[in-house]
């Protein structure tokens, strides 16, 4: 049991290792490394370490923003009261911890996302994030469909999940033009978009929603 533990403590170490070596190299050079043996070889890491954990450069980064989920869940799990919360509550928890962390993480979120000509490159490193925010959000929807007795009341998993990354999606995009202390306004974005996007879909009146466009396009017009 203890080398088992061992093991699995030495693979995940080697794994943050190169996580931190590629962000490092990132942000200090300002571009995006070549190949995998020039960055290994720079590193003083094995390239046969680098395959046991990546298959290719693309791999990594599409790892980074799947540790940055991991992570604010992690974060968002410790408090005690997180399996009392409401849905909302734990999806607005969610995107405050996690645009925290890509906040303390912004000079290579930004570079990273910009770094490819092609914006659809750019997003490609997005896939694995997509599939887990759309679990999480699908996780929600189901928990709550499952306290409903009429069949008419249950919401449709597929339709709030993908809305849930497009929200996602829209979110990164305003946090990465604002420029407000601390990020203030995108901490409001989160708030209404969220309380927007769970009042459609419990069906309440839509003053959630068009308070969150009244917020939207005084924003865009200051």
């Amino acid at each position: 049991m203890t080398q088992k533990k061992t093991t699995k403590t030495s693979k995940t170490s080697t794994r943050d290792a190169i996580v931190n070596s590629y962000m490092t190299y990132v942000l200090e050079n300002e571009r995006l490394p070549l190949s995998v043996y020039k960055f290994c070889k720079e590193n003083n890491i094995k390239e046969t370490e680098f395959y046991s954990e990546f298959g290719s450069f693309e791999s990594l980064q599409q790892g980074i923003w799947n540790q940055f989920f991991d992570h604010s869940m992690t974060l968002a799990h410790k408090d005690k009261a997180y399996t009392e919360f409401s849905n909302k509550e734990k999806m607005l928890t969610f995107f405050y911890t996690f645009f925290e962390i890509l906040s303390a993480n912004r000079s290579y979120v930004l570079f990273v996302l910009s770094a490819q000509q092609s914006p659809l490159k750019n997003l490609s490193q997005l896939r694995g994030l997509r599939q887990k925010i759309k679990s999480f959000a699908a996780s929600l929807i189901e928990e709550k469909n499952d306290t409903q007795q009429l069949k008419i009341l249950k919401q449709p998993v597929a339709v709030f999940s993908e809305g849930a990354w497009i929200q996602t999606l829209f979110i990164l995009k305003y946090w990465m033009d604002d420029s407000s202390p601390s990020f203030e306004k995108t901490d409001v974005v989160i708030e209404k978009s969220v309380r927007a996007i769970f009042d459609v879909f419990e069906t309440t009146p839509l003053e959630s929603v068009i308070d969150f466009g009244k917020f939207l396009w005084k924003e865009r017009m200051a």
